[in-house]
């Protein structure tokens, strides 16, 4: 197996903080948002024999396994990080496979350059993820039941608001949804400027289940993203929860520590809460405009002691292992691709001793076995 050196991305909206004590190194004043772990070209990891792409590209075989390859082509087919919310990310949603293809192609067609600012489709692929917290974790998921939303901005007492009040209470509820959100996004930017200050300051004095929308609006002032995340349930993790984002799903993380695992693919369209681009007409055609519970996660226990966190995805499978102290050793050789990541105590794989935030790749049926006292996760696959 091949320890990893994994690069950490300085977004905006990444902690300053929380990664380094995570690694037990010292901040360096810059946010530090995420550490990427795979075989992605933008940041992929490096090992003794080269990027973690030349190690797989020179043998695709060997690395992923016969059937990895069959499945998925020669490529590993997931992309594990380590996610630092100190901000709120942007509301944004991500396509089915199908709408990836059909736009990628699309846009290829048209000539759209890959790093063009108002390209939609980087790649063909469908990006369906998951999020386990590692520490307390706040993030918005999924529509609220309209009723509900009416409720919420009724109870701001904002006129300008009252309109979109009325709409949540019309039916059917997708319906409902599709023309509030596609109001929300098409307004006047100077009128709905206005609004969200009036908003801002009602959540602010009103507190409770205000609170986590007033302290949005301190992040992106104005911006009408504040006022579509009032239509979307906020969840708060506690760590080892977990939450699914499917295709379609509008959501947004929000602050906290957690460890996240996606098909590799970089395809998002945005709501909000961003100053990038935001393509309303393709962002309503891929939005699923039905209300549901975020439905949080929690791992099923196996009697080996692998806790798995169940989806329905074949490009990625997420596990934990908590090993507790003079606790057996663990065998975990598959037939698949797997990154063993460390988040807690002192483990041994293999060879390499892991600590917190320190990673290893196993190749295809490599013999893969952990011991020490701390918590991993395993990434791998379906097939």
């Amino acid at each position: 197996m091949d320890r990893l050196d994994n690069t950490i991305r300085p977004y905006a909206w990444g902690s300053p903080t929380a990664i380094p004590h995570l690694l037990g190194v010292e901040p360096t004043g810059e946010p530090q948002a995420e550490m990427w772990m795979g075989a992605h070209p933008g940041a992929p990891s490096r090992t003794a024999r080269g990027t973690l792409v030349e190690v797989i590209e020179a043998d695709p075989e060997r690395e992923l396994g016969s059937r990895a390859v069959a499945r998925f082509g020669p490529r590993l087919p997931f992309l594990l990080k380590i996610l630092a919310a100190g901000a709120p990310l942007s509301l944004q949603v991500h396509p089915d496979l199908e709408q990836a293809r059909k736009g990628y192609a699309d846009e290829e067609r048209r000539g759209i350059p890959l790093d063009a600012p108002h390209r939609n489709y980087k790649d063909a692929n469908h990006k369906p993820e998951l999020i386990c917290a590692l520490t307390e974790f706040d993030g918005l998921c999924g529509f609220r039941a309209p009723v509900q939303t009416a409720d919420l901005l009724d109870g701001l007492g904002v006129d300008s608001l009252k309109p979109y009040v009325d709409l949540l209470h019309a039916h059917p509820e997708d319906a409902a949804l599709r023309e509030v959100l596609t109001a929300i996004l098409s307004a006047d930017r100077e009128e709905t400027a206005h609004t969200v200050a009036e908003a801002t300051a009602a959540c602010t004095r009103l507190g409770g289940a205000y609170a986590p929308y007033a302290d949005i609006a301190h992040h992106y002032p104005g911006d009408p993203g504040v006022i579509a995340a009032m239509l979307l349930n906020h969840v708060r993790l506690q760590p080892g929860e977990a939450l699914f984002l499917g295709a379609g799903i509008p959501h947004a993380y929000l602050s906290g520590l957690g460890v996240e695992i996606m098909a590799n693919s970089d395809n998002v369209l945005r709501c909000g809460l961003t100053p990038k681009h935001v393509d309303v007409p393709e962002l309503l055609r891929v939005v699923r405009f039905e209300p549901s519970d975020p439905g949080v996660l929690r791992p099923e226990a196996s009697p080996e002691g692998e806790e798995v966190y169940e989806t329905p995805i074949d490009e990625f499978r997420l596990s934990r292992y908590v090993l507790p102290e003079g606790g057996a050793a663990r065998d975990l050789t598959r037939d698949t691709p797997q990154i063993l990541l460390c988040t807690a105590g002192t483990v041994r794989a293999g060879e390499h001793e892991l600590g917190p935030g320190r990673s290893v790749f196993v190749p295809a049926g490599e013999k893969a076995e952990i011991s020490g006292a701390g918590t991993v996760f395993r990434a791998t696959v379906i097939v």
